[in-house]
């Protein structure tokens, strides 16, 4: 049934209903808008989603006593909401959050999308974000579409057709943009040091940010590269475009980028575009170690916030203060080890607080999230060295760890080594 606006479309929503939200760049904005409106009339609302764009209109404590948001992964639009106290945090691994809609441990009595206009078969797309959004749709009994012309239509899981749609609206608005994130000396230097750990024929899987934008920015002289990722944003396009990534030697899905979501630019979103060369698939496949690992030569590239000195990397808090998510961090690296000479990368800067905090520390801030335990751990990086923790003890760990943390603070890190883990390091 289509809809004047968006209130009207989204009327159907009852007390009690748990909605589950379209996320990333595909984040259904204009009906977002609409919750606001209609939220003050509704009780016990809750909107369970990803990280979604353009959402801070939810974020005042007058809507949290209509509507509380529930977060499976924290980005800039909820952070201040979960820090607060005005919406929840929910850890977990991003292929697991579709199982929990599948079986019913997750209920979902009604789903929000953005997707583009219905071909002449009547078949709408998700568009730029499949992640746990398809079986949502599959499983929720309200679907509510926000219809945007601007929205690409993409190839892969992202089929719905117009008749299973409840109510839509069609209103025309930008896309979300990303733009490319600064670079600076410490970015571009660890951008090398990552490149230096990637081979010919390696299939790779990385996330958004300056460090992957530096380490593709590295590979133009590499050969017959493979994509099959998480996400994935402009930093490829060069390296499709010249030939350098060709998915010629993967063993699923040979020739075709696999992701499940994408974010950056236009230009980003024109080459995804009616592209049968890159597949959105459903995230509790693309995230499937199983999948992953049948790959050869999988590396994950990944980040985090700190890692101590036994190699448990924290990515998802700052302490007690949740700033992302588990998301699929484990999965690739996990993938990536059993993959037939896969390798796992964790990179980021030495310090954080301009300098005057050391990202390796002995121990992890108290409440710190471990996301990579330390027996999962491979490469560690940083813009002063790389670190292989594979088959190292604890001594040998610390040791090259505190040889990649930031000269002005190994001495002190040797000395809680000594205190904390009773570890010998030189410097």
């Amino acid at each position: 049934m289509q809809c004047a606006s968006a209130l009207e479309a989204l009327d159907i929503i009852q007390d009690n209903d748990l909605i589950w939200c379209h996320s990333m760049a595909a984040t259904p904005r204009f009906l977002l808008e609409g919750l606001v409106e209609l939220a003050p009339h509704r009780k016990n609302l809750t909107l369970m989603q990803l990280h979604t764009e353009g959402s801070e209109c939810l974020n005042t404590p007058e809507l949290a006593k209509h509507i509380r948001q529930r977060a499976f992964f924290v980005g800039r639009s909820t952070r201040s909401a979960v820090q607060n106290g005005l919406a929840d945090y929910v850890p977990a691994f991003l292929s697991e959050i579709p199982k929990m809609f599948r079986s019913g441990e997750q209920p979902v009595d009604a789903v929000i999308v953005q997707v583009s206009p219905p071909d002449a078969h009547g078949w709408c797309s998700l568009g730029v974000s499949v992640e746990a959004t398809r079986a949502a749709v599959q499983m929720a009994k309200k679907v509510i579409a926000w219809i945007n012309p601007r929205m690409p239509r993409t190839h892969g899981d992202t089929n719905i057709h117009i008749r299973d749609i409840d109510r839509y609206v069609i209103h025309e608005a930008p896309m979300c943009l990303h733009g490319a994130p600064k670079q600076n000396e410490i970015t571009r230097t660890i951008g090398e040091q990552v490149a230096s750990l990637i081979g010919d024929r390696d299939c790779l899987q990385m996330g958004i940010g300056a460090i992957p934008d530096a380490t593709l920015a590295c590979l133009g002289n590499h050969k017959d590269l493979g994509i099959h990722t998480e996400m994935f944003s402009d930093g490829i396009l060069p390296l499709v475009q010249s030939g350098v990534i060709t998915n010629a030697y993967k063993r699923k899905h040979r020739g075709r980028i696999v992701t499940t979501f994408a974010m950056g630019s236009q230009a980003l979103y024109d080459f995804v575009d009616d592209n049968p060369e890159v597949a959105f698939l459903d995230v509790e496949y693309t995230n499937d170690t199983s999948v992953i690992r049948k790959n050869p030569q999988t590396v994950s590239i990944n980040s985090a916030l700190q890692v101590d000195l036994s190699g448990q990397v924290c990515a998802d808090s700052i302490g007690t203060q949740i700033y992302s998510g588990v998301g699929g961090q484990m999965d690739f690296v996990r993938g990536a080890a059993l993959s037939e000479g896969g390798r796992s990368i964790i990179a980021l800067p030495a310090t954080a607080a301009g300098g005057s905090v050391s990202r390796i520390t002995s121990l992890l801030n108290p409440g710190a999230g471990v996301v990579t335990t330390r027996a999962h751990v491979h490469y560690i990086v940083t813009e002063y060295g790389v670190a292989n923790l594979r088959a190292r003890s604890m001594q040998e760990r610390a040791q090259a760890l505190v040889g990649i943390a930031a000269p002005q603070f190994r001495e002190q890190l040797a000395v809680q080594a000594k205190k904390d883990w009773g570890l010998n390091v030189k410097i």
